[in-house]
């Protein structure tokens, strides 16, 4: 078989440590989105999209357009960086996600607003780099205004929580778990702990699965804060994220990319 690679970092762990089980036995090509001209014939049997640029994205469509399979596909990991729509979809499907509101730049919704309780508040669109901070009221609201006047955002209710998220990622069917020190708690992000999966509230495993059959993706993170006795409030999806430190990762990706190429031969 043959497997490709999108992204401008083949050395990450994640893809260095799959790639390392799928050499002995298959061809695993990496193609930088940057740099690379057209992809020549024989297209590979399957495509990781391990990046979220535009020109990963774009190359991503072309490929599809040729006939390719890409996990995941880029209408998928393009939805997944609009937090609007993210948003919507997970709500249409009855997901517990927190409800989002929109607002097409941050200063002239800090011009007039009142807040009257906590809100997070996000760029609109997800990016290395971008906005995400918790709000107590319309003073701050203005000063984050005067940083990023014409950002368009979202913002979100602070639900109250023990200060840890909880970091869930799939590969196919197979769920991986771990905590993770808030960016919001007042010390700021901090490690991340290892999570036994038995020990996650009943019902999340299944839940990160139903999040991955509305969003047709197949590699992909969920954040979920517990808002009390195991009640679960989903903030945020990733496609293809890191899936750093997880035992199995590599091994479930390389085995996903497998049948995924059997399918498409």
């Amino acid at each position: 078989m043959r497997i490709g690679l999108i992204t401008p970092e083949p050395g990450h762990p994640l893809l260095a440590d799959t790639t390392a089980l799928l050499a002995p036995e298959h061809t695993v090509e990496a193609l930088d989105p940057v740099t690379l001209g057209d992809v020549p014939l024989p297209l590979a049997e399957v495509y990781l999209l391990k990046s979220r640029t535009p020109h990963a994205l774009g190359l991503a469509r072309h490929l599809e357009r040729r006939g390719a399979t890409v996990v995941n596909s880029a209408a998928a990991t393009a939805l997944c960086q609009d937090r609007t729509e993210m948003a919507e979809l997970a709500l249409r499907a009855g997901l517990p996600f927190a409800a989002t509101r929109t607002h097409d730049s941050l200063g002239a919704w800090a011009a007039g607003a009142l807040l009257d309780a906590p809100v997070v508040v996000k760029s609109r669109r997800s990016r290395r780099g971008d906005l995400v901070a918790r709000v107590n009221d319309a003073a701050r609201l203005r000063e984050l205004a005067r940083e990023w006047p014409h950002e368009p955002v979202v913002a979100q209710d602070y639900a109250p929580n023990s200060g840890w998220d909880h970091k869930l990622w799939a590969i196919g069917d197979q769920v991986f778990s771990a905590l993770r020190r808030s960016e919001l708690s007042p010390g700021g992000r901090g490690p991340t702990r290892p999570l036994p999966l038995a020990e996650l509230p009943s019902g999340w495993a299944d839940l990160v699965r139903e999040v991955g059959a509305v969003f047709a993706l197949d590699v992909y993170g969920v954040d979920i804060i517990d808002t009390g006795g195991g009640a679960p409030l989903i903030v945020d999806v990733n496609a293809f994220p890191g899936v750093r430190g997880q035992a199995g990762a590599p091994e479930a990706l390389a085995a996903l990319a497998l049948r995924r190429a059997a399918g498409r031969a």
